[in-house]
């Protein structure tokens, strides 16, 4: 990865996003030059994608607002300031909304991430890192999710266009070399997070005395990470380009792994909690009870996400450290401050 004795920079995509944010922080921290894009799209409120880029300001970031699925716009962005290595988490987020709303996953996931690796093939870049999804995991129910197990059976769009993403990937590692490292993250939570996810939804309504929606009746469990954590295994990984396999068995394939420079890692927490007891530990930190809305298991979800983190941990050393209570403090306040609460 490039440093700052280098004159290539880093390019982050997504930059205004949940992720994106932490990880031009920390990179940033630690000297780099950081080119940011976004396309600050109304997925969700604007103001605050604006918001967390008030709070990156940095000499040594640049930020560019246009949508990745320009063609014209990637390739004068790779031709101008050439990136060492590229952390490419821009990408249309959410399952349910995949249901009303497919053609932005079509443009966002699809049409733009094969932009951004022609702008790597084109523009010799050495490594290129991706956000990829545990929903790629679908309708498999063996836990905790491997790597190394199939995932063919997507219930989602949203899921589908991340495997989608992991096919293309490995494609231009075969073809061109290009060294590529996909990320499956698990429920990633925290300060500066998204809207339309459970914690920001819930702390909201328990704030305003409404009624939560809790799906599948509260049965479900999800494998909550922590931002911190999160970024750290962004970091570790995007040091160090993917390189082939040479123990790569083409009579026994491995999904994930490979004979070209391809890698795919779960980041999780590898600890799924009840989504009850996620329930109970935000009541605790905000000092309210939540109104329980129960309600049956929503078009493309899954019941539970568990990750099997054992690769990450042995090629990166890589291991969460924040307790969920911890971790819900931390955002809980963040709520409160941001929102004048």
């Amino acid at each position: 990865m490039t440093n700052n004795g280098d004159i290539r920079s880093i390019l982050v995509t997504g930059a205004a996003g949940f992720i994106g944010m932490y990880v031009v922080k920390a990179l940033l921290d630690t000297g780099h030059h950081v080119v940011g894009v976004d396309n600050l799209n109304n997925y969700y409120d604007p103001a605050l994608k604006r918001a967390r880029l008030e709070n990156i300001r940095h000499p040594n970031f640049t930020f560019h607002e246009f949508d990745l699925a320009q063609r014209n716009a990637v390739e004068y962005l790779f031709a101008q300031t050439p990136p060492g290595t590229v952390i490419h988490l821009a990408a249309q987020a959410g399952v349910r909304y995949s249901l009303q709303n497919p053609a932005a996953y079509i443009d966002s996931n699809l049409v733009a991430f094969g932009n951004i690796l022609e702008g790597c093939r084109n523009n010799s870049v050495e490594h290129l890192v991706f956000a990829s999804s545990s929903s790629v995991y679908g309708a498999n129910v063996k836990m905790p999710f491997s790597v190394h197990d199939n995932v063919d059976h997507p219930v989602s769009l949203y899921a589908a266009t991340k495997k989608a993403n992991e096919l293309m990937a490995h494609t231009y590692a075969h073809l061109y070399g290009l060294p590529t490292t996909g990320l499956r993250f698990f429920t990633v939570y925290g300060p500066w997070g998204r809207p339309d996810m459970a914690p920001m939804l819930f702390t909201k309504a328990i704030l305003e005395g409404k009624p939560i929606d809790v799906f599948n009746e509260g049965r479900m469990s999800r494998d909550f990470t922590y931002i911190d954590d999160i970024v750290d295994g962004v970091i570790k990984v995007a040091a160090r380009p993917a390189t082939p396999n040479p123990d790569y068995d083409p009579a026994n394939p491995d999904p994930g792994t490979s004979y070209a420079p391809f890698r795919i890692y779960n980041i999780g927490n590898n600890q799924p909690i009840e989504l009850m007891e996620f329930i109970a530990t935000l009541e605790d930190a905000i000092g309210r009870k939540a109104v329980k809305n129960l309600k049956p298991m929503q078009p493309g979800d899954v019941q539970a996400t568990y990750a099997d983190i054992t690769t990450l941990e042995n090629d990166f050393g890589y291991r969460p450290q924040t307790e969920l209570r911890d971790g819900i403090k931390a955002f809980v306040d963040w709520y409160r401050s941001y929102y004048k609460d």
